[in-house]
């Protein structure tokens, strides 16, 4: 699916959580999308659950491994360090690339046109 909207209310049913769409509809995320996403990732993973993505194109993460996914895709984001500036992505495209950490700069570039589900 193209839309976190079809996400979300899965996500809120298998939960029993309450979980919301947000969207980055620009090509770009702003400091502002990147500081509401930033914070909804600090909250939502210390309440004990991920925030999943809608991400499409290309980001390199912190080891410099770059992952594309040109059609799109979703990701979770199952943790953070740095006060949320860097955060840990559960990917199930690749089992050699399960789990790896990318800027929250890069996640919310990344998210652009797209969007996430968080608490």
């Amino acid at each position: 699916t193209n839309s976190i909207n079809d996400i979300t209310p899965v996500l809120h049913k298998e939960t029993g959580k309450p979980y919301k769409s947000v969207e980055i509809r620009s090509p770009k995320a702003d400091d502002k999308q990147t500081d509401t996403l930033r914070a909804d990732i600090v909250r939502t993973v210390d309440d004990g659950r991920a925030v999943v993505a809608n991400i499409a194109g290309t980001t390199t993460d912190t080891d410099g491994t770059t992952h594309s996914f040109e059609g799109g895709h979703y990701i979770s984001v199952v943790g953070y360090q740095n006060d949320g500036h860097t955060v840990t992505i559960a990917d199930s495209a690749n089992p050699d690339q399960a789990s790896y950490r990318i800027t929250v700069d890069n996640l919310a570039d990344w998210i652009a046109t797209r969007g996430y589900s968080t608490s």
